[in-house]
């Protein structure tokens, strides 16, 4: 038998072979780009808890909190006293915030009676156990003043990157607010901002429990005059006489506004408070529409007299001459 010969493949065959090959590959390699997208389409993986976003300084110390907490009291309270105090001690604080508790209780059991059982019952007023007063630590609560003030997030550039945020303790609030190039700014409150202070905070406007309080923090007869001791013996305890020695009245921080003393003494002298004072600008606008009607009706009313006047001298006239 011969022996078998082993024959070559095709040259043609192999090329078409390695041809489809080469194009499957490259189909596949591009199904593969086009699917899986680039590195720079995800976006960047949050390290921190969505609680706790990054801060310009540790958010775990003291100072960190007590801006925090400043500055939304700032933002919270629509009525603020400042005061300045040397060196209270425990027990002459405790001596004035229970006389204070005490006089604006009475505040609030009189604005809840009400005379007139015509006028509506307005709601219960509970203002005397939300009325604190605290002490701060100065130089912080400068910081969170500039921050709540001056720094307006929406104002600045737009945030593309998840990580710029915009919070009390972030690197963006300390740039526009603490940093060497914004410090020129100043606040009117900036001068009263030296030594120890004292706040006197209100959840509302109210000008009766804001006469109270001035009268038993800082009284100023006639208008601001303290209980007496017959009326109130403990107000006139030593520790309490020793505490309110010690304090000063600053000024006022209303609705955003900066008052003095005397002008913080002046929103407590309304009457019935902020109905009192709705009723007084009622009356004001009643009476110059009342003033604005009579100028207009005069020129008509002087019109009508003289034509009726020059009526019946006609009519005079008319009757003498039938007589002759």
């Amino acid at each position: 038998m011969h022996a078998r010969i082993p024959t070559r493949p095709n040259l043609s065959s192999r090329c078409l072979r390695c041809m489809i090959q080469g194009q499957r590959q490259q189909s596949l390699a591009s199904v593969a780009t086009a699917t899986s997208p680039s590195p720079s389409q995800f976006p960047p993986i949050m390290r921190f808890p969505p609680t706790q976003p990054p801060s310009y300084k540790p958010p775990e110390q003291r100072k960190s909190q007590l801006l925090r907490s400043y500055a939304s009291l700032l933002r919270s309270t629509p009525l603020m006293v400042l005061f300045q105090h040397n060196n209270l001690q425990s027990t002459e604080w405790m001596g004035i915030r229970r006389e204070l508790t005490k006089a604006l209780r009475k505040v609030d059991d009189t604005l809840n009676t009400t005379n007139n059982p015509d006028q509506p019952r307005p709601p219960p007023s509970n203002l005397a156990e939300q009325i604190r007063i605290q002490t701060v630590q100065t130089g912080i609560f400068a910081v969170a003043l500039r921050i709540v003030e001056f720094y307006r997030p929406s104002q600045q550039q737009p945030v593309n990157d998840p990580r710029d945020f915009t919070h009390v303790l972030s690197e963006s609030a300390h740039s526009n607010t603490v940093s060497k190039t914004h410090k020129r700014r100043k606040h009117p409150l900036d001068p009263l901002l030296a030594g120890p202070l004292a706040l006197l905070t209100f959840p509302e406007v109210s000008p009766a429990h804001l006469k109270t309080a001035l009268s038993i923090l800082s009284p100023s007869p006639p208008l601001f005059a303290a209980p007496t001791r017959r009326l109130n013996p403990p107000y006139h305890e030593l520790n309490v006489q020793k505490g309110l020695q010690k304090l000063m009245i600053l000024g006022a921080r209303i609705e955003g506004r900066i008052l003095d003393a005397d002008a913080a003494r002046g929103v407590g002298l309304i009457e019935g408070g902020m109905n009192g004072l709705r009723q007084q600008l009622v009356g004001i606008l009643q009476g110059v529409g009342m003033g604005l009607t009579g100028v207009l009706e005069n020129p008509g009313r002087q019109v009508y007299v003289t034509m009726e006047g020059r009526r019946i001298s006609l009519e005079d006239e008319m009757k003498e001459k039938k007589e002759e």
